[in-house]
């Protein structure tokens, strides 16, 4: 797993702030907040989908965004920031949770096509965020029942499409 720099964290950081700063300064309205949470999880699941397009784009994300935060930070204060912060894992997801986790995306394409272009950039920033930031062992252990969340849902979906109830 290609682990997040502090720069790389700064950065993610940074995107939150503006998502979150231009919902605070606005109405306030809780749909508005809806392309920043849906990215925030769908980023934070691509970190558990190794192997997987997902987990690729995710690795990517971070090793972008590790480099040019480093650039970005030490232009800014002249100060190091490259080093690796410990890293975690979510955890790991089944076959069902992997089924689940697949349509997550799927509804996130379709929200992308129907948003607007500024909520286009919101999505986008707060995936980038959720895969940089889930990479860390802070906020991998906050979120950590997330996958556990896809899994039951997609234990349930199969039982449920077996004809054994919920």
């Amino acid at each position: 797993m290609i682990g997040t720099t502090l720069a790389g964290a700064a950065i993610a950081l940074a995107i939150l702030f503006l998502n979150l700063r231009k919902w605070w300064t606005g109405g306030r309205a809780l749909k508005d907040l809806i392309p920043t949470g849906q990215g925030l999880i769908t980023g934070a699941m691509s970190t558990v989908c190794v192997g997987g397009l997902a987990g690729w784009l995710s690795g990517c994300t971070r090793q972008a965004t590790n480099f040019g935060g480093s650039k970005a930070v030490s232009g800014t204060t002249g100060t190091d920031s490259g080093s690796t912060i410990a890293t975690a894992s979510l955890g790991s997801l089944t076959p069902e949770g992997g089924v689940v986790v697949f349509l997550l995306f799927v509804a996130t394409v379709a929200a992308y096509k129907a948003f607007n272009k500024e909520e286009k950039g919101r999505l986008l920033g707060a995936m980038a965020a959720g895969a940089i930031l889930c990479a860390t062992a802070g906020i991998a252990g906050m979120l950590h029942g997330l996958p556990e969340i896809a899994n039951s849902l997609g234990a349930s979906g199969r039982a449920l499409l077996e004809g054994h109830g919920l």
